[in-house]
């Protein structure tokens, strides 16, 4: 009779657990359906075979929303706007008030930029590249240190791998050619290696000109909602317009470590205003400052 005993309650133990994950179960599903009704979550649907790989004329607004903390940045949100290269545009990436204080913090400090020799690996003036810059030490200051985490966090790339920001300058009528920010010199990959992605931070607006522009881009051009407002230049490829405030990253290597020619970009001419960016190049190994 014990063992009897002992048996069923065995099985009612077993029941009582059935019963408990059942309940769990009705209970997370109607959480489910409130949240839905609410408009708080959705769940994405997309037909098979429906989009195109290169079709950029379904770009979507992601928006993350405001929050408390965002420090002032407003709306965030990500696109998606090429797949060669792998290019994502973060919306409002930083505050009015981080642009402003970045192009102060160069301004007492710009000389004519240089290239890099890749027979050399020095530094050399060009007139492919016609912009004023100067560098920030990496983690200079408390706002440097914040910008340098935030662009970390949306890489996923250590922030010891980063090298310092760039505070560039770009007049009516300057520019910068098409090029590749990783090196086909021995001499600059010794310190961190291979330049992996680049975050390039638009630190003012352009009335006219001043695009990121990939020519060697694959896909669909003419299909950004923005196409309308790109100069001649811009057209000549996958464009992106400056606007105050986003991060444009793009990689300079595949998925399989193999260099990505389809990153070559340049700078176009500013046509109308004045262009101000900030451009944090990131290594494969960790950078020594």
């Amino acid at each position: 009779m014990a063992v009897k005993g002992r048996h069923f309650r065995g099985l009612s133990r077993k029941s009582s657990n059935s019963t408990l994950l059942f309940a769990v179960f009705i209970g997370f599903s109607f959480f489910v359906l409130i949240l839905l009704a609410f408009g708080i979550f959705s769940i994405p649907f997309t037909s098979r075979g429906s989009r195109k790989v290169h079709d950029l004329s379904s770009i979507a607004h992601n928006a993350a929303g405001r929050r408390d903390d965002d420090g002032g940045r407003g709306d965030e949100w990500a696109e998606l706007i090429s797949w060669e290269p792998r290019a994502v545009v973060y919306h409002n990436f930083l505050s009015k008030e981080e642009c402003e204080y970045l192009i102060n913090l160069g301004k007492p400090h710009m000389k004519k930029s240089t290239v890099v020799d890749s027979a050399t690996g020095k530094s050399t003036d060009s007139r492919v590249r016609t912009s004023s810059g100067t560098f920030l030490a990496r983690g200079q200051d408390k706002v440097v240190r914040t910008i340098e985490k935030r662009i970390a966090d949306f890489t996923f790339i250590p922030v010891e791998h980063g090298e310092g920001l760039q505070i560039l300058h770009y007049e009516v009528g300057q520019k910068y050619e098409p090029h590749y920010d990783y090196f086909s010199d021995e001499f600059n990959t010794q310190n961190g290696g291979q330049r992996i992605a680049t975050v390039l931070m638009y630190l003012s607006d352009v009335e006219e000109g001043g695009e990121t522009v990939f020519p060697a881009a694959q896909g669909n051009f003419s299909a950004v909602p923005w196409w309308n407002e790109l100069s001649e230049c811009g057209k000549g490829g996958l464009s992106v317009k400056p606007k105050m405030g986003d991060a444009l990253l793009f990689w300079s290597m595949k998925p399989d470590a193999t260099l990505d020619p389809s990153s070559l970009h340049g700078g176009c001419a500013v046509i109308k205003g004045n262009k101000w960016s900030s451009t944090k190049w990131m290594r494969v190994h960790e950078y020594n400052i």
